[in-house]
């Protein structure tokens, strides 16, 4: 496992510099072989380690890595651009199984995240978070985001939008049927993950109040 976290590491944050060993690797291979063919697939496995590495990375070390924390110690805006945002280098200790700490490295485009989404979310510098990996390779580590304090609040504020959104409709109009079902469901939705008393009882009183108006 160790060697994988390793390799996985390796062409996740170097990604020009796989590319160069795929075309040393194949290319001896065809100078070998004589088979020129063998280069063909140099371009494919560059462009797929390119879209996908950080993301096999991040799905590796969620299932075979064990929990621990760390805190990013460095957060630099660099002058590249991804999708039009300044790419940051992060330096971070990371907490090993005996308890000392151990420095890592990663960018805006090359951090494993977990769960995988399009979307890049880093904890902020000087705050603990959750992270997974390789017992013996610490520095490769998936961050897992929504287990985090941040990401918590991040998740209960996406999840309370929908609920706003129909309560708002709901008091400017609260004898119209699809913005109470609008209500209620949103409600419903919601405590699913966040069990509040009060959302519960909200969610009978306008079960009433639609009730009342057939």
């Amino acid at each position: 496992m160790i060697f994988i976290s390793k390799i996985l590491f390796f062409t996740s944050h170097h990604g020009f510099y796989t590319v160069i060993i795929l075309l040393v690797v194949f290319g001896l291979l065809s100078f070998v072989t004589k088979k020129a063919w063998l280069l063909i697939p140099v371009l494919p496995l560059a462009i797929l380690n390119g879209v996908a590495g950080q993301y096999l990375n991040a799905w590796f070390l969620n299932k075979y890595g064990v929990e621990s924390t760390a805190i990013i110690t460095s957060d630099i805006e660099t002058n590249s651009t991804l999708n039009d945002m300044y790419i940051h280098d992060y330096e971070a200790i990371v907490k090993k199984q005996n308890g000392k700490y151990t420095s890592t490295y990663f960018s805006t485009t090359s951090a494993a995240i977990y769960p995988i989404e399009n979307a890049i979310r880093i904890p902020r510098t000087e705050q603990h978070f959750p992270v997974k990996y390789i017992p013996g390779y610490e520095k490769n580590i998936v961050i897992l985001y929504y287990q985090s304090e941040e990401g918590n609040a991040l998740l209960q504020y996406e999840k309370i939008a929908p609920v706003n959104s129909a309560k708002i409709k709901y008091e400017a109009d609260r004898t119209n049927k699809e913005f109470i079902e609008e209500y209620i469901s949103a409600l419903e939705e919601y405590v699913k993950s966040y069990d509040k008393e009060e959302y519960r009882t909200k969610i009978e009183e306008l079960k009433k109040e639609r009730n009342q108006l057939k």
